[in-house]
């Protein structure tokens, strides 16, 4: 008698086969997918062919196509061709379409025709984590991360490596001229044959150079001095690694502090952060239909300006601010150790004299009051403070919101770690989903909805992490 446990025969018969629906437990996360797209109006949410057309071969329903999707992200099967072998093999993917197997062109074409629809599914399903109250009333950390794109560091052209190439073609050039010379003074009868090599590869590099010319061209026309070939929307963007980057896209999420969701995402070919804060902050604060808000954010979105209007509208802020003082630099004495009189509008030097206001200028596109004292060129301690004959002190008209905003900060010294382990939980989480790849799709529209697929998995498998499969089916239906 065999000591293991045995399979059933392949050629055993069975009286009554087996119902498709009893390869499916209840609580796998199969059935909250099914049940959840069922739930939505397609219509509605500007689907294609959520209305069948009355002549012409029938096509498949929407819904059909998107739980392939939704499916297909959940278990990182992002792509059609993968989706399509899928669908004929993967129990669950034949019990979510009904034995449907759509090829690779449909449901490629799917994603790429209904993209806005898609990422209106994503804010649905953050609608639906709003209503069963699993966003909760603390805090929202923001963050940016960069995403790698469908375009090869090569494929990427700046200033200065179209310069560098030019350059590196033009060595090449001189190296085979001087072959060439090389040749003509040797007595080789194989001469005119190495001669003619040459010169092709001297036409080709020529004709190589015409092409960076007319990329050159390109390249003065782009605003941002950038031209991607592969991804035109693609931009290249520093990474932490020093030296290193990536050509691709800045993805900023807003995650809610207690159970991690994503409340709502932007995908930006903007390498800053800087001017991202209020718009991410409105858009959450927006979906979580709130008064009021308060953001953390790293120093990289330190603005004035961003953080101005994010109080004006308020939502507090809690954003570092970059220590970028020159002076501090050099040994001397920065803005932070001049105290600031509000009373009497004026700053109180490290030397205890009296820095006046002397004037408003206007610089990058804020109105600056500058101060400085009279008593710099006779100061003892000058030499600690400034180089230049007065030490001018220059503040924003607005300053005092950056003010309470840092001194709201000082009394939040958990800020940055509470920061750091809301909002990257999610990107590692994504890009592990995503593994040692990059988005499937080119152009900034396509990829904002492969995105937003991404994000819609993340959180559904939060959900059901949180919640369980049949309290999230009987949420939806309910």
């Amino acid at each position: 008698m065999s000591r293991y446990i045995d399979g059933e025969s392949r050629d055993q018969s069975t009286l009554f086969p087996q119902r498709l629906d009893e390869y499916i437990g209840d609580e796998n996360p199969v059935r909250a997918v099914d049940v959840f797209v069922d739930e939505l109006d397609l219509m509605e949410i500007g689907f294609k062919k959520a209305k069948p057309a009355s002549t012409g071969r029938p096509a498949y329903h929407p819904a059909t196509m998107l739980k392939i999707y939704i499916y297909g992200y959940l278990n990182r099967i992002q792509s059609s061709r993968r989706l399509e072998r899928e669908c004929h093999r993967n129990v669950e993917l034949i019990w979510l379409t009904g034995k449907l197997s759509p090829d690779f062109k449909t449901i490629a074409d799917f994603r790429k025709d209904n993209g806005p629809a898609i990422q209106k599914v994503c804010s649905h399903f953050v609608m639906l984590c709003r209503q069963l109250k699993l966003l909760s009333q603390g805090d929202i950390a923001i963050d940016g991360s960069r995403f790698k794109a469908v375009n090869n560091r090569d494929k990427n052209l700046t200033d200065r490596k179209l310069k560098s190439r030019l350059e590196h073609l033009e060595r090449g050039i001189g190296r085979y001229l001087d072959e060439m010379d090389r040749v003509d003074r040797e007595n080789d009868p194989h001469a005119p044959h190495r001669v003619a090599n040459l010169e092709r590869k001297i036409e080709t590099i020529r004709s190589h150079m015409k092409k960076l010319d007319v990329l050159g061209e390109k390249l003065d026309a782009a605003p941002d001095r950038q031209v991607s070939l592969t991804d035109p929307d693609a931009r290249s963007m520093a990474t932490t690694g020093r030296g290193t980057g990536m050509v691709g896209y800045n993805v900023q999420t807003a995650v809610d502090s207690e159970n991690h969701l994503i409340v709502c995402h932007d995908v930006t070919n903007a390498a800053s952060d800087r001017k991202q804060l209020v718009k991410m902050a409105r858009q959450a604060r927006d979906v979580l239909g709130r008064k009021e808000l308060t953001v953390l954010a790293d120093r990289g979105y330190f603005s004035s300006r961003e953080i101005y209007e994010c109080e004006q509208d308020g939502i507090k802020t809690l954003v570092p601010k970059p220590m970028t003082s020159n002076s501090k630099a050099a040994g001397r004495f920065d803005k932070r150790d001049f105290r600031y009189d509000a009373d009497a509008d004026e700053y109180i030097c490290p030397a205890g004299e009296r820095a006046i206001h002397r004037m408003r200028r206007f610089e990058d596109g804020l109105d600056v009051d500058v101060y400085w004292s009279s008593a710099c060129p006779k100061c003892p301690i000058k030499g600690q403070c400034t180089t230049s004959s007065y030490r001018r002190v220059r503040r924003w008209k607005n300053e005092a919101v950056i003010e309470h905003m840092l001194e709201r900060l000082s009394r939040t010294p958990d800020a940055s770690k509470i920061r750091r382990q809301t909002v990257e939980h999610p990107y590692a989480t994504l890009k592990a989903r995503m593994g040692a790849t990059h988005f499937l799709m080119k152009r900034l529209p396509n990829v904002s909805t492969e995105m937003s697929l991404h994000v819609l998995a993340y959180n559904l498998t939060r959900v059901l992490n949180i919640l369980g499969t049949t309290p999230l089916i009987q949420a939806m239906k309910a």
